[in-house]
């Protein structure tokens, strides 16, 4: 008998007929002898619904205001889950996460949570019940009501897993594990049986959407094994686990991840002296965007030339700011790029084999793609490229370290 706590999205719980599918599912493991939790999202479309609504009265909704309305979505669907339960013979109590008691912070819309009071689950669990509880909310030390940002339902499953210390985490979802690389961009991408939480936490930071990253991060922090499924599909999904299998049949990379949502920026001109890259980034970070890749060359006339990326939609702020920073410091001039996009190659067999990114840079050499700019890590090596050439560069790279799906017979 296992203790598993499972989590189904929106697009899982979107109408009666696949809430009633999920208890069907929740029904096996239950019959199975094992002690389940579930966590649920809002029904697909409901919170966008409810976020509109609130534009309606007010462009920018009061934080407090709309956490404390985007969070019934969720409360509507662990009362139908838990009377499809019921009505199948399965004992099972549904509960906001303000009743479960999970706390976080105040910070509205984009809460943190701090710790789970798990004995009520406990009790339940001990009497026999199916728990149902609703993902994406929390509640702060004053009682209001908080959210924990787009995609928390995860990060709520995770962290109830962690308190539970339960066996394993199910995530499901649309698609039936974690892939190589997106199968639409590479139809040979290939299902991983196992992933590190290393390897998904770059992945999912790199563009790979199947899980939040604030997830990943808890289920690392407290060896959480997780697993990504698919909601009315079988097969076994992809483990997210802390092994590092060390064998021969480790693979050099395990994925390749992908983000058209980039920007680039260059400063050029600036006075090479001590101190320069935080004027220049001081600023950028004070106005609340994040920086990804930095480059800084030095010219022959003692002045450099400082160029980094941001999130596309940061793309003009980082610009105005940038400017002002250049006629601070007597910049020569400030450039852009939007039509960039960044292409990554991850894994932990990196770390014992040497040769890694010269592979890389010849593969992307060998179609005539040329690269702007390069970061690495033990564990990846990512690239800034033109846009356009993204999805060859993807093909590519797949094809070269080896992880296209063997062909079928007959193809």
């Amino acid at each position: 008998m296992a203790l598993i706590v499972q989590k189904f999205g929106g697009t899982s719980v979107g109408s009666i007929e696949r809430i009633e599918q999920v208890a069907e599912k929740v029904k096996k493991f239950r019959d199975n002898g094992d002690d389940i939790v579930v966590v649920v999202s809002a029904m697909s479309g409901e919170t966008n619904r409810l976020i509109d609504l609130a534009k309606q009265i007010s462009e920018q909704p009061v934080p407090r205001e709309l956490d404390m309305m985007v969070s019934t979505g969720e409360q509507v669907t662990i009362a139908l889950l838990a009377m499809a339960l019921i009505k199948r013979g399965v004992p099972a109590v549904s509960y906001t996460g303000n009743q479960v008691r999970i706390l976080t912070d105040s910070s509205f819309t984009k809460a943190r949570i701090l710790q789970i009071d798990d004995r009520k689950l406990r009790t339940d669990l001990k009497a026999g019940r199916v728990v149902v509880v609703a993902g994406f909310q929390g509640v702060d030390e004053h009682g209001n009501i908080t959210t924990l940002g787009r995609g928390g339902s995860d990060t709520t499953g995770v962290a109830l897993a962690a308190a539970l210390k339960a066996d394993e985490c199910q995530i499901y979802t649309d698609v039936d594990g974690v892939y190589t690389t997106d199968p639409r961009v590479v139809p040979k991408a290939r299902r991983l049986d196992k992933i590190t939480f290393e390897e998904m936490l770059e992945m999912a930071s790199l563009g790979s959407k199947v899980l939040q990253i604030r997830s990943v991060e808890f289920a690392g922090k407290y060896n959480v094994p997780l697993r990504v499924l698919h909601s009315f599909q079988e097969g076994p999904g992809t483990l997210i686990t802390i092994d590092e299998e060390e064998s021969m049949e480790q693979p050099i990379i395990s994925g390749i991840a992908f983000n058209r949502d980039e920007a680039k920026l260059t400063i050029r001109g600036v006075p090479d002296n001590p101190g320069v890259a935080f004027k220049i980034l001081g600023p950028i970070s004070e106005a609340n965007i994040e920086v990804d890749m930095i480059v800084q060359n030095i010219a022959h006339d003692n002045t450099t030339d400082f160029t980094f990326t941001v999130h596309r939609n940061d793309y003009l702020n980082a610009m105005r700011v940038l400017e002002n920073t250049a006629r601070e410091i007597g910049a020569r001039e400030v450039i852009g790029d939007t039509d960039i996009a960044k292409v990554s190659i991850v894994g932990v067999g990196m770390r014992s084999h040497a040769g890694v990114a010269s592979r890389m840079f010849g593969a992307l050499a060998k179609e005539g793609i040329n690269i702007q700019m390069i970061s690495t890590s033990e564990i990846k090596v990512s690239v800034v490229i033109e846009e356009k050439y993204l999805e060859l560069a993807v093909r590519a790279l797949h094809t070269a370290f080896e992880l296209d799906a063997p062909a079928r017979q007959g193809e």
